[in-house]
């Protein structure tokens, strides 16, 4: 169950129906684009550092803030031309 101090960062969707695996694509990529510390607490704890690191390299770039993903390279030691550029 996703806690309901992470509903500011999916607030277009609802937490009851949103399954931690089926949209941890979406789960992961907002959180790190918009999440706060407590938020970001629970996704390292939820989520492993190699699930949450796949979904960095596998960005859509348009749902990605360019200084979160610059961030979050570097976090992971992700070098540029590693990072897909799907649509």
């Amino acid at each position: 169950m996703i806690p309901r101090q992470i509903q500011p960062f999916l607030w277009s969707y609802d937490l009851a129906r949103l399954d931690l695996q089926k949209h941890k694509k979406r789960i992961i990529t907002n959180i790190l684009n918009l999440g706060d510390v407590r938020a970001l607490r629970w996704l390292f704890q939820f989520y492993s550092e190699s699930e949450i690191k796949a979904v960095v390299k596998n960005i859509s770039l348009g749902e990605w803030s360019r200084k979160s993903l610059n961030f979050w390279k570097l976090f992971f030691h992700i070098e540029h031309h590693r990072i897909s550029k799907r649509v």
